[in-house]
């Protein structure tokens, strides 16, 4: 069904003399001494579909002295709660009683709180028009409801000029995958963790890589084989990448692991050895690792397990040792920004590149340089390019408690705004993965515990259900295709695949108005669409859509990132 949009506002009337709207006048206050004179509530459907609707609540001019809330109303059409968000809400009979959660803590200084809800319908679902705020209320007006400008069909809309359409007929990279780090130095991520991160269930986050560290000591090698066998068997076609930051130091010219330091050429076999035991000891654990890098960031040199290689060094490497390491394929070479000098001399080398099956680099800089683009040397030679490490969490200012909180603004506008628009432009990129750092973070896809950052250990995360938007609808082989888009689809950012008998659209909306009826047409009749939606109020929730032949309409919510999934 097509959905309408209103509004009905409930305010309190701010001087003596204001004239009540008599027939449709409401109840809405605060206790006296609790908050400023104002006080007000908005009540909103955003949208509503044949049983269904979602509707948003903002209560402002709370005052400063409110630190804790209970709003009140009645549906007298047998509406009913069924999901809600930023608030615990709670129906008994007609009574609806909605109070504030303790992420919200304290009423901000401009008295203003929000939440959302979803609820079912039978027969009408008229607005209510009573509200209590702790108990008391107050006089106000209403806001006429304004008639829908296109009523809700009773049968599917027909088919139509499109908003998005699906070019199969032209096709681009094919995805490896995205995926995340487990820790590189220390424990190794729980069974559960790994399940939560790689699972294609409910809550769960449908990773397709996973990256590990390639210890220089092998007695250290034993530490992740138990998640890394969870990874494999839990999750679906999932990819190991090992990388290594540093060489034992006694291979090196600084005789340390830390500082960068250069791997010694006379020790160049010895180092392929070694990542040759390390795949052969992981294959032997039962862990097939996909892909080995020779080098994490060679162009950076910290004060941790660091080494520093160039371009040309690596293409020696890679031309006279690569053979020696068996059952992987050899990854070049994770410098910091993508950096093709790292790169370029390797896939310039016929022998170095045919000894490699992958480009890897990471995303520090890399589009302030100008390359968050086609590599289009690694294309000429069919070499697949992952981004295999970004890490990102400027929005906690350096360390505020904001990451436990569902619904916090900076984290959801860094969220969208920085990652998951740098995925979408590396798939239009034609790159063909995406390995964000730590999988288990407080500022990442599922939380660590640490008390500071306020983040439960495990738990899936706000970051985590809007990689998942990608992750876990866009898998393993599936293909990037074309699309076109209509002038009303221009906010949009959108990349579409076609896989395992589905074409699947990521649908960025960073803009602040939501797109709504948007008709998206496949290349052929569909059986099923399904959307799932994830914004600064919901995860990966399941969104209405109405399917005819091989259209399908949704509403693209202000501010999110959402997957339509059509089975063919």
């Amino acid at each position: 069904m097509r959905r309408r949009r209103r509004r009905v506002t409930n305010a309190a009337l701010v001087s003596a003399g204001a004239v009540l709207l008599a027939s449709a006048a409401v109840a809405v206050a605060m206790p006296a001494g609790a908050a400023a004179a104002g006080c007000s509530v908005t009540y909103s459907v955003s949208s509503q579909w044949q049983g269904g609707f979602g509707a948003n609540v903002a209560i402002t001019n709370l005052g400063d002295a409110v630190t804790s809330w209970t709003l009140t109303w009645n549906y007298n059409a047998g509406q009913t709660v069924t999901q809600a968000w930023n608030t615990t809400l709670t129906q008994s009979g007609t009574a609806v009683t909605a109070k504030n959660v303790s992420y919200n803590g304290a009423i901000a200084t401009n008295g203003t709180v929000s939440f959302g809800f979803n609820g079912s319908w039978t027969g009408s679902n008229p607005d209510p028009t009573t509200f209590a705020l702790n108990g008391v209320g107050c006089t106000g007006g209403t806001e006429p409801t304004p008639p829908p400008t296109d009523p809700p069909p009773t049968t599917p809309p027909p088919n139509g000029p499109a908003d998005i359409t699906v070019n199969n007929a032209t096709r681009y990279q094919t995805v490896d995958g995205f995926g995340a780090a487990q820790s590189i130095w220390g424990s190794a991520w729980s069974a559960t963790d790994t399940q939560t991160l790689v699972g294609m269930g409910a809550n769960q986050l449908g990773l397709s890589i996973v990256r590990t560290g390639l210890s220089p000591e092998s007695s250290e090698w034993a530490t992740h084989v138990n998640s890394l066998k969870t990874a494999k068997s839990y999750g679906s076609n999932v990819k190991i990448l090992a990388s290594p930051w540093t060489a034992p130091a006694a291979w090196k010219t600084n005789n340390s692991r830390v500082n960068g330091g250069k791997l010694k050429t006379d020790y160049y076999d010895d180092y392929a050895n070694h990542l040759n035991s390390y795949v052969q000891y992981m294959r032997g654990q039962g862990v097939p690792i996909d892909v080995t890098s020779v080098q994490n960031e060679p162009d950076w040199h910290p004060d941790y397990d660091s080494m520093d290689w160039s371009g040309t060094e690596l293409r020696t490497f890679l031309r006279d040792q690569g053979t020696k390491v068996q059952n992987t394929k050899l990854m070049v070479a994770e410098a910091v920004n993508m950096n093709y000098g790292y790169t370029d001399p390797t896939l310039n080398d016929a022998t170095a590149r045919n000894n490699i099956g992958y480009v890897g680099g990471h995303l520090y800089g890399t589009e302030e340089s100008g390359r968050l683009r086609p590599y289009s040397l690694a294309e000429q030679h069919n070499k697949p390019v992952w981004m295999t490490e970004w890490n990102l969490h400027a929005a906690d200012g350096g360390g505020s408690n904001i990451w436990g909180n569902p619904a916090n603004a900076a984290v959801w506008n860094e969220t969208l705004d920085d990652i998951m628009r740098t995925v979408h432009k590396s798939m239009e990129a034609n790159w063909n993965a995406y390995i964000w750092w730590y999988g288990k973070r407080y500022y990442s896809f599922i939380g660590d515990g640490e008390s500071a950052f306020g983040t439960v250990a495990g738990a899936p995360l706000k970051r985590g259900y809007a990689f998942a938007q990608y992750a876990k609808y866009v898998r393993p082989g599936y293909q990037r295709v074309a699309l076109t888009k209509s002038s009303k689809a221009s906010p949009l950012e959108v990349t579409a695949y076609q896989g395992d008998g589905k074409i699947t659209l990521v649908i960025l909306n960073r803009s602040n108005s939501a797109v709504n009826n948007a008709v998206i047409q496949a290349p052929q009749n569909v059986s099923r669409a399904e959307h799932y939606l994830t914004s600064q109020n919901a995860n990966a929730a399941s969104q209405p859509t109405s399917v005819n032949g091989g259209q399908a309409t949704i509403n693209v919510g202000a501010r999110s990132i959402s997957t339509l999934v059509f089975t063919l």
